[in-house]
């Protein structure tokens, strides 16, 4: 099934701690259904320090479940389900199903 969710796409968290702020999909994980946001399920964890980097505490992106993520509408920034259009020319292009925008290209 083709990705309703991709990298670079501004995404709105339905669910959870983080629940209604928005973000850009910074990695996807296919395998594992789930991806990374930027600024959105950050966690603090302890690292150990190395050659090329410093020790301590840091704060980083924790990848959440796709099911809790949604695109957000181009046209308002609301959550939107996404649908399939084939174009003209044989492109086939997401679109959103709340404003009828298209998502990509």
């Amino acid at each position: 099934m083709a990705a309703k969710i991709k990298k670079g796409d501004n995404v709105v968290v339905l669910t959870g701690r983080d629940k209604g702020k928005t973000g850009e999909v910074i990695r996807m994980l296919p395998a594992e259904n789930r991806a990374v946001v930027r600024g959105v399920n950050v966690v603090r964890r302890h690292q150990r320090q190395t050659a090329q980097t410093e020790g301590g505490i840091i704060s980083k992106e924790a990848p959440i479940h796709l099911s809790n993520l949604a695109v957000a509408d181009p046209k308002d920034g609301k959550p939107t389900r996404v649908g399939f259009k084939v174009k003209e020319d044989g492109t086939k292009v997401r679109l959103a199903k709340r404003s009828g925008d298209l998502i990509d290209g």
